[in-house]
């Protein structure tokens, strides 16, 4: 796909993973550059929203929307283009970048760069929960947690991996179980959990491949529930699932669906979408969005992949 001439936008996330010094951000315009690339970059960084950035650039005529940035970056800016006709470009420059891995996207910016330019345009889809969309997954349960926690150890100095490690003990240490009722088109379940995590497509859970997707347009949500009932159990799932060594049956149900509704004792529940945690009103209403969202991927084959 030729990306270079008018109607293209470039949104740059100043404080993502790999973009944080100006040094950085200048060394990613130059691969750009280097395709062809000359859009003026709009750059955003703490207090600003991604989705009115990229708001701004539709209304300027933008068709294709670049993002560098991480998972919630580009989740903001997918948000507002679907079904608008416009297409996603993906430079992944935060830490995870699991959206970018599971399109088989290149982490580093001078292949990122290339795909852009020579790559072809995929749908692929999205899923949403009371409204909001999510590109990759959303949870509750200790999870939305442990983001929240990571979040306060950040801001008091902590290293990345300490604070991910310390809100980890955090979030368990309150047992952050929940009661809930899960509801599809021809299955109902009811008890006791630390943790649903809903995916966009089907998630591996085992060996090395756990936490990745093979495909992005099934059009169905993954759901997965935790079993465990105490501390001890969750803490021993939590090392099994570090490990990649879940099994279904044993460790989790799981199901399959395009649309469910979660609903939990209180009027309210901490949601996490794709990392970001928001509050939402229950009952919660999950469905899928199938290729609901453009997206440029490298070449034709991983297109039919897709």
């Amino acid at each position: 796909m030729n990306t270079t001439g008018s109607g293209i936008g470039l949104i740059v996330n100043e404080r993502a993973g790999k973009l944080g010094t100006s040094s950085a951000v200048h060394e990613l315009l130059a691969a750009l550059n280097r395709y062809g690339f000359r859009a003026e970059p709009i750059l955003i960084g703490r207090g600003t929203d991604p989705a009115d950035a990229a708001r701004g650039a539709l209304r300027s005529g933008s068709k294709t929307l670049v993002v560098a940035g991480g998972d919630g970056t580009i989740s903001a800016v997918a948000s507002t283009l679907l079904y608008s006709g416009a297409t996603l470009g993906v430079l992944p420059m935060g830490t995870l970048n699991h959206f970018a891995k599971d399109l088989r996207i290149p982490m580093d910016m001078e292949h990122a760069a290339r795909v852009l330019a020579n790559g072809c345009v995929a749908r692929v889809d999205v899923g949403e929960v009371n409204g909001r969309i999510f590109i990759n997954n959303s949870s509750l349960g200790v999870y939305p947690q442990m983001v929240n926690q990571r979040k306060a150890f950040r801001h008091k100095g902590f290293a990345k991996w300490e604070a991910v490690l310390w809100a980890a003990f955090a979030a368990m240490k309150r047992m952050p179980f929940l009661k809930l009722r899960l509801t599809t088109a021809d299955t109902h379940l009811a008890g006791l959990t630390p943790m649903i995590f809903v995916g966009n497509n089907e998630y591996s859970v085992e060996g090395f491949e756990a936490g990745t997707r093979c495909r992005m347009d099934a059009g169905q949500l993954f759901i997965y529930a935790l079993k465990a009932s105490t501390r001890s159990e969750l803490i021993r799932l939590a090392l099994l699932a570090l490990f990649g060594c879940l099994r279904q049956d044993r460790d989790f149900d799981s199901l399959c669906v395009p649309e469910a509704w979660i609903e939990t004792r209180r009027r309210w529940a901490r949601v996490s979408l794709d990392g970001e945690v928001v509050r939402l009103e229950t009952p919660l209403h999950y469905r899928a969005r199938p290729a609901a969202l453009r997206v440029i991927v490298p070449g034709k084959e991983v297109e039919c992949e897709l």
